[in-house]
């Protein structure tokens, strides 16, 4: 009886762990379990949409506020369509909101962030940002400073 028990205990406790570790993987996937209420699709359309993905963040002062749904060429403009949903309490956004490629560290995921207008008239399903910064690409910094140096004359003695 008591080995049966021992093994019933680690049985559920291996299950436990099973389950914590599918847990821990769908929250580090951004994926989520169940209903998190509405959303709503706003597109921006970017020069560079260089690293942003799909089920990348979208943010408003560090907090998550959304997430990328599509990223794709617009074929009439030829820039970066990025098709966001944000999240339905988050409906009191400004039509002339900015929205920004940003990176979470030097070297981290790209994600994109809100910065909010001041205009009365507020972002609904299927509005457009218009106003977006495009994202900053490392290597064309890097290749713009070893230009500069090259350049730049010797000083004269």
């Amino acid at each position: 009886m008591k080995t049966r028990s021992m093994e019933l205990g680690v049985g559920l406790f291996i299950l436990a762990g099973m389950l914590a570790l599918l847990l821990l993987a769908l929250r580090v996937s951004g994926l989520n379990i169940g209903d998190t209420g509405g959303t709503y699709r706003v597109i921006a359309y970017f020069d560079n949409a260089a690293g942003v993905s799909p089920r990348a963040k979208v943010t408003m002062a560090g907090v998550t506020i959304g997430k990328v749904v599509d990223v794709r060429l617009d074929h009439e403009s030829f820039m970066g369509q990025v098709t966001m949903e944000l999240d339905q309490n988050v409906n009191y956004l400004p039509v002339d909101s900015t929205a920004a490629v940003l990176t979470a560290g030097l070297l981290g995921e790209k994600y994109i962030g809100i910065t909010v207008g001041g205009e009365d008239d507020v972002l609904e399903d299927g509005s457009i940002i218009r106003d977006t910064q495009s994202a900053l690409v490392l290597e064309d910094l890097i290749g713009k400073f070893l230009l500069n140096s090259v350049n730049r004359p010797q000083a004269t003695e």
